[in-house]
């Protein structure tokens, strides 16, 4: 890629999603060595009456909720991040390719959201901790109400901030549910802009990122299975936006995106880094 410097005009928007990918990377980290507290919990569970055991798994779970909340609030700045690059890659008079081409900067920004979402979402899918310390969280919090340690706690993660993070948590892929929301939204929200601008921006990211991942002599130069991944995460978020964006859907006969051609692309590479993505689709 060339050097992707980026405008004047979009040095504002640039540095909006720097500051929200700078801190995406430590939120990959903290979900990566998120272990739950699975053991706390089930021996509090199963020894009701013990109440050290309940004191016990209600501190080892009041610091993996306010990490969850992190998270939550997080995915949160990424719709805001992805909103305003949206604006900034669709606006008039250009083209979306000329766009692509123009601001090569936001466009890797783009791609870097996407890198971060699905490969949050694909921590998120093998840990079931998550889901399991939260509801143990409700469920305790409902319980106690009248107990003041729980309700020092319930300030932090007050009932209607719990319901979001509940619908957050619940879905299988949460980060790229929001972004598809967004666009989803974004999409409504500028009727003037016609919709071929969004879904050509995103079409013309699957196309780049398959050309890259299908021809040897831009595959040669992905020294690492790292970039690979990066192109192919991107690949398929692009993709998953815009089958929630165009009215007929990325599958369809008429979708600018060779679904054909970007399958066979992740069928070729080892199974084991490809599985969760093709599920994705799915």
């Amino acid at each position: 890629t060339m050097h992707a410097q980026p405008t004047e005009a979009e040095t504002a928007v640039w540095n909006q999603v720097s500051a929200v990918l700078e801190e995406a990377h430590g939120i990959l980290a903290e979900l990566q060595s998120y272990n739950g507290a699975g053991q706390e919990i089930r021996e509090a569970i199963q020894n009701p009456n013990d109440l050290q055991l309940q004191e016990k798994a209600w501190n080892a779970v009041c610091p993996l909720v306010a990490k969850l909340k992190r998270f939550y609030e997080f995915s949160l700045r990424l719709e805001n991040a992805l909103r305003s690059l949206l604006e900034a890659l669709t606006s008039p008079p250009y083209a979306p390719m000329q766009h692509l081409e123009r601001e090569q900067a936001l466009a890797k920004q783009f791609a870097e959201i996407l890198h971060f979402t699905l490969s949050f979402d694909e921590l998120k899918m093998t840990n079931p901790a998550i889901q399991n310390d939260f509801s143990y969280y409700r469920r305790t919090i409902s319980r106690n109400r009248l107990n003041n340690q729980q309700l020092e706690a319930e300030n932090e993660v007050n009932n209607e901030m719990a319901n979001r993070m509940s619908l957050f948590y619940a879905e299988a892929t949460p980060m790229l549910k929001t972004l598809s929301n967004a666009t989803t939204k974004f999409v409504s929200e500028n009727k003037t802009l016609p919709i071929e601008d969004t879904t050509d921006c995103l079409s013309t990211m699957a196309c780049v990122c398959r050309v890259m991942l299908e021809t040897p002599e831009y595959r040669c130069r992905f020294t690492n299975t790292d970039t690979m991944l990066f192109c192919m995460r991107v690949m398929v978020g692009v993709i998953i936006l815009y089958d929630h964006v165009h009215p007929v859907g990325a599958f369809a006969k008429t979708s600018k995106i060779d679904m054909k051609g970007c399958i066979k692309v992740l069928k070729e590479q080892p199974s084991n880094s490809v599985e969760g993505l093709l599920n994705a689709l799915r």
